[in-house]
């Protein structure tokens, strides 16, 4: 009976997990309300539960520092859209309010330049950590972490072929989604094609996990042989999704993860994970000569190749700017992290504070600054920083970075957060803080 409950609650996880992923990453303004209401009700029903409860307990005792701390940087978002005095503005963030001032901008009530974003967010976040708390309470074993595991790949391979599709017959809009921008790439049910890029590649690092495991843990030993099979078939189209995707940022991520594995399976003592090597060589063969050349690998040498020309004309740029380029974007969010550098401008305030400073020009139209460090260090200022590098400092002393998943996910952070704005998305956050976590609960014997 127990174990059908938890069955149950696994699949309403599942559930929600599969609604962010077919509604864009849950990138709506709806959706992190929407999102909340279902998470926190979730939580609160397993907190009713006297089984569950005890490892919620226990997931609050054993990373207290790093709870008592987030809940500091949820108090963070809210200062940031209290409603304050113009004076008191003026004081808190002068900077902000000389700017206003100058562009006759009448919302002086918070530090935040756009309080229903910010609220948006804090509603993300806290929902976050809601959302973790209950993977660590419901994913307890190492076959509920495996078919997680499972999961995933599962929904790399569906978004993949979906995506493949969509591409080959013109990607027309579909789902409430409006794809004009990327109609000669695969975004499959993501609007930005390195989104979803980005989200493959987790899946596909979770495949190469499952893979790792399925003989230590000998989980269905009988099965595994088939089971491996399937995952080889999967993690392939998973590969297709992200080379038809043409984004330069995930083609990027997927040879480092493929050359990752590649050298601990050449340099591995245990000869009974040798076919992880082949499997990985069956892979990068299939994708190069055969979908690779077919469905555009001369494309993304191109994308690579048009790098250069960007890099030169962003050094030969001095005007604050010119496009919508990346690093235009960079630019001007540097330039304006130095007017709003101790409160930030406010969480999610990226997009009201371009449209600010161009909004009567022909400039077009840009939500995100393409460079996540810079942009969450605007929004946020020194203040929200520094709260959440302790976040984040506390989670990583939990961490074992000899772990390959979890090297390659500090990689895949590093450069997810200085050349896209990938990690502003949810999915995106809530699946790279699960694939963290179950090390952390390996490392304490929880699983």
């Amino acid at each position: 009976m127990r174990l059908t409950k938890n069955r149950f609650y696994q699949s309403i996880f599942y559930i929600l997990i599969s609604f962010l992923i077919i509604f864009n990453g849950g990138n709506y303004d709806i959706y992190p309300q929407l999102n909340f209401v279902l998470v926190g009700s979730f939580f609160l029903y397993c907190f009713t539960d006297l089984n569950y409860r005890a490892h919620i307990k226990k997931f609050f005792f054993e990373n207290k520092k790093i709870v008592v701390v987030y809940i500091i940087f949820l108090s963070y978002l809210i200062f940031q859209i209290l409603p304050f005095q113009q004076e008191w503005i003026k004081f808190l963030s002068p900077s902000k309010y000389k700017i206003l001032l100058d562009l006759d901008y009448n919302n002086f009530s918070s530090i935040s330049l756009d309080p229903s974003k910010t609220y948006l967010n804090f509603l993300n976040y806290t929902s976050l950590i809601l959302f973790l708390i209950i993977f660590k309470t419901i994913f307890f074993k190492e076959r509920h972490i495996l078919n997680f595991y499972y999961f995933l790949v599962i929904s790399g391979f569906f978004t993949s072929i979906v995506a493949v599709y969509f591409y080959l017959i013109g990607n027309p809009d579909f789902l409430f989604i409006s794809n004009d921008s990327y109609k000669n790439s695969a975004t499959g049910f993501f609007i930005n094609r390195t989104v979803f890029s980005c989200f493959l590649n987790l899946c596909f690092l979770a495949g190469l996990e499952y893979l790792s495991l399925i003989d230590i843990i000998k989980y269905k030993k009988k099965d595994s042989y088939f089971t491996k099979i399937y995952l080889r078939i999967f993690l392939l189209f998973i590969t297709i999704g992200i080379i038809t995707s043409f984004s330069r940022i995930g083609n990027f991520l997927f040879l480092t993860v493929i050359i990752l594995y590649l050298i601990n399976q050449f340099f591995l003592k245990d000869k009974k994970n040798i076919f992880m090597f082949y499997s990985l060589i069956l892979i990068i063969f299939f994708d190069i000569l055969l979908f690779g050349i077919y469905f555009g690998g001369l494309e993304i040498i191109n994308r690579f190749a048009f790098l250069k020309n960007e890099l030169i004309s962003y050094s030969n740029n001095n005007s604050l700017i010119l496009t919508t380029n990346r690093g235009d974007l960079a630019l001007f969010g540097l330039h304006q992290l130095k007017n709003f550098l101790f409160f930030g401008y406010g969480s999610g305030s990226f997009e009201i504070l371009f449209k600010i400073f161009y909004l009567n020009t022909d400039i077009k139209y840009a939500n995100h600054a393409h460079f996540d460090f810079i942009e969450f260090a605007g929004e946020l200022g020194i203040i929200g920083v520094a709260i959440l590098f302790i976040v984040v400092f506390y989670c990583f002393k939990k961490i074992n970075f000899k772990n390959l998943k979890n090297f390659y996910l500090s990689i895949f952070l590093i450069i997810i957060l200085s050349f896209d704005f990938s990690f502003h998305i949810y999915l995106i956050q809530l699946i790279f803080l699960i694939l963290f976590s179950i090390e952390i609960s390996k490392k304490k014997n929880l699983i």
